[in-house]
């Protein structure tokens, strides 16, 4: 068994995990040299060169099957590698193997085995070394519905946003398709008032106040005024308040009254939401380049 000074120094000269390090070592009897080449050669080092790159392109997928269903997002560095088939198998591959685990957190999931044999995350890191950009599992929800409820969704055309809700039994697929349709174009924030982040919610209004009182507004008055601008910005960011983009007179939730339905649940995952994006600044990294040369 590889002892930590050895899988430490290994580390050191690849930037492996602690993991691969150890199995490196026990494949090549504790031979350092063998085993950072033994690395290379199963594209390890390369891939874990990779491993603090930012990855905010890729798809979102959606799977349904009876009383199931899963949404999951997936990254790559660049859209290029999310349109190659080569991530388009795998991230089929990676959604059919945590649909299928009996799993719920990340951690979980990435444990998940492939139609290969490899783990989702021994198939990322394979990819990521095959074609030398970060392959990633950001995050995925499983949702179980009871049997008087019924699943709809709508994943946008390109990949990059999808929505899941859950429903109640008897509502028509063309609502639901609508109201999931509707989610994936306005961004609703949360699916009604009752279930906003009460933390976010404090923060909101602080910066609705500052605001208010910088504009010069009395500070007796500042008050009323945060309440009804606190309103409206509810009616923005909750589902249900939003005007329904077919009949802009209703809201969602007089969409849904209407017909006789309601959402249980509301997932929207866009690709690369919440993740600062690198800007490239191509003349300094060419005369950096040149620097070095």
């Amino acid at each position: 068994m590889a002892n930590m000074d050895l899988i430490k120094k290994l580390r050191g000269m690849t930037q492996a995990g602690v993991m691969d390090a150890k199995k490196a070592l026990e494949e090549n009897d504790d031979d350092l040299d063998k085993a950072a080449q033994w690395l290379r050669e199963k594209g390890i080092v390369k891939a874990a060169k990779k491993a603090s790159a930012v990855a905010t392109e890729g798809v979102v997928k959606v799977l349904i099957e009876g009383d199931k269903a899963l949404i999951i997002e997936i990254n790559s560095q660049t859209d290029f590698v999310a349109m190659g088939n080569s991530f388009i198998e795998l991230s089929n591959e990676i959604t059919q193997a945590i649909f299928k685990a009996n799993v719920n957190t990340l951690d979980e999931g990435l444990k998940a085995k492939t139609k290969s044999g490899m783990t989702v995350e021994d198939a990322c890191t394979e990819l990521t070394a095959r074609i030398g950009e970060k392959t990633a599992v950001r995050r995925f929800e499983v949702v179980n519905k009871k049997s008087d409820e019924v699943f709809a969704h709508y994943v946008h055309n390109n990949n990059k946003i999808g929505v899941l809700l859950v429903m109640t039994s008897g509502s028509k697929e063309s609502i639901g398709h609508d109201v999931a349709m509707h989610a994936a174009a306005m961004n609703p924030k949360f699916l009604d008032q009752s279930q906003v982040d009460q933390e976010w919610l404090v923060n909101e209004t602080k910066i609705l106040k500052e605001q208010t009182i910088a504009e010069g507004k009395p500070v007796d008055k500042a008050e009323m005024i945060v309440k009804g601008r606190v309103k409206k910005m509810l009616a923005e960011v909750c589902l249900l308040d939003q005007p329904f983009f077919k009949e802009p007179s209703k809201s969602i939730g007089d969409f849904l009254k209407v017909n006789s339905s309601v959402v249980a649940k509301y997932i929207r995952y866009e690709v690369g939401e919440g993740i600062e994006k690198k800007t490239n600044d191509f003349a300094a990294e060419v005369a950096a380049q040149m620097k070095q040369n």
